[in-house]
């Protein structure tokens, strides 16, 4: 697996989108949705996933990975502007590992 194509682009694009915080937002679309707060992504994001949604149903597997790409770029925009670490994310995925998934769900509701 090259470098490209594996997880290790998602730290590389994480620090990208840090680097944007402050910059610019005439410049760069990044530094504009980080300017426009949650409310802002969080919108943008919802939009996304239902683009993956809509190509999962009627576009096929090349055009859910272009929408997945854009779903994950927004997520970690919003991880950025609420200061959640990647490795925070990872930590609460190795948690969950090995739990099944109704009971981890059930665990929240408690």
């Amino acid at each position: 697996m090259t470098s490209e194509n594996s997880a290790d682009v998602l730290a590389r694009l994480f620090a990208v989108i840090e680097s944007r915080r402050g910059g610019d937002a005439d410049s760069s679309y990044t530094a504009k949705l980080l300017a426009g707060g949650a409310p802002k992504i969080a919108k943008k994001l919802g939009e996304e996933a239902t683009e993956v949604t809509i190509a999962a149903l009627s576009e096929g597997p090349d055009a859910v990975a272009r929408e997945s790409a854009d779903l994950l770029y927004h997520l970690l925009v919003m991880w950025a502007a609420m200061d959640v670490r990647p490795e925070d994310v990872y930590a609460e995925l190795a948690k969950r590992e090995g739990t099944s998934g109704i009971d981890e769900k059930n665990s929240r509701s408690k």
